[in-house]
């Protein structure tokens, strides 16, 4: 997890889980030369779709008109690249949306969203040549009085790389995917990347936990990290709760399987992980403090999903009476001096065996005898 802008404490090992390999895959890639027409007509039918949460058609309108020009002229178009869902065989856009949406906007006759249908804003080929003969056309134009174009528009290929994971039998590689080609100039964070890809209710139900006001007292800032991290600090906390002893490093693939695997978050256990998680930044708060996290510059995540994820196994027990909350405290300050708990919340803190040791070890500090 990066610690840009200190929102985090920066911990060597935190850095290096999230700038790890994943796993070996075998992925079937093959290219598919889709014509324009056939491109459009895919994506007026959801066979083709962007993946969620991906920056917004940022192309001015001079740029996609030389791009359509490109094919009338025959030239060269870089290709896109497509990963096949296993569970629909839907196709989404992993690199490329400005180009496909570019030529999406043309064929539509409107350039960008309609979002005001009394000032439709028509899309013209501009920016051209002042000799280019498609200067300020329109498809409907090129449709209608210049067959010979027309046909040359629809019928040319926008070549498209197809990806198919193969092995191991799930769609884990679409993350590391994503994360190699899709990055607009600005490498994504982690959650950036889960929330493009891990759609649904569990990723929606994260975006509205984040906005909990004893959570922001937590996190040290009334608004909302764009890069996610918060996020997915509240992702992390689930995962250590209900999925520790299945925890496997690096922290960053175990967080993915987690989200993957609640995707279709039914409603019951909705009502149960908010109870907990609320309940818990409640007693945190009550507990300990507003950011008590914050040793340093910034969040430590490891003594967050410690102690964290330590309140919640104990809310049954919690009394909030001024006796319990004025031990706490003191323990918690024990917690930090602890020769063991400090070597594992400052190194390796992703290993396999330290993660689960820690929050034990916390557990034990804060609420044993």
């Amino acid at each position: 997890m990066s610690n840009e802008n200190h929102l985090t404490e920066p911990i060597a090992s935190e850095d290096a889980d999230s700038e790890s390999p994943l796993r070996t895959y075998e992925i079937l890639t093959y290219p598919a030369d889709f014509t324009l027409e056939l491109l459009v007509t895919k994506w007026k039918d959801k066979e083709i779709t962007l993946a969620e949460g991906q920056r917004k058609y940022i192309w001015p309108q001079a740029k996609a008109s030389k791009l359509i020009e490109s094919f009338l002229m025959g030239l060269p178009v870089p290709p896109i690249y497509l990963y096949q869902d296993p569970e629909d065989n839907r196709l989404k856009v992993v690199d490329g949306q400005q180009r496909l949406m570019s030529v999406v906007f043309f064929f539509s006759g409107f350039f960008g969203e309609r979002t005001d249908v009394h000032k439709p804003n028509y899309f013209t080929l501009v920016g051209l040549d002042e000799k280019s003969p498609y200067l300020n056309k329109t498809y409907q134009e090129l449709k209608a009085k210049d067959q010979l174009a027309y046909n040359k528009l629809t019928n040319s290929v926008l070549r498209s790389f197809v990806m198919k994971q193969i092995r191991p039998d799930d769609n884990s590689s679409i993350f590391e995917v994503f994360e190699r080609l899709n990055t607009g100039g600005m490498i994504l964070q982690p959650q950036e990347i889960r929330n493009c890809i891990y759609t649904g209710k569990f990723n929606e139900f994260l975006k509205g936990l984040n906005r909990y006001e004893n959570w922001r007292h937590i996190i040290g800032k009334k608004g909302e990290d764009q890069r996610m991290r918060d996020i997915e600090l509240i992702l992390r906390f689930f995962a250590a709760l209900h999925n520790i002893k299945k925890y496997e490093k690096p922290m960053k693939e175990f967080l993915n399987k987690y989200m993957f695997a609640n995707r279709r978050f039914p409603d019951s256990r909705k009502k149960k992980f908010e109870k907990e998680f609320k309940e818990t930044a409640d007693a945190v708060v009550q507990y300990l403090g507003k950011k008590p996290f914050h040793l340093r510059r910034g969040l430590n995540v490891a003594v967050y999903d410690s102690v964290f994820t330590a309140f919640a196994r104990q809310l049954h027990n919690l009394t909030h009476k001024a006796n319990q909350i004025a031990q706490t405290q003191a323990k918690f300050e024990t917690l930090k001096q602890d020769d063991e708990y400090i070597g594992w919340i400052t190194s390796a803190t992703t290993d396999k065996d330290v993660v689960p040791k820690r929050i034990d070890r916390a557990e034990e500090v804060l609420f044993g005898p």
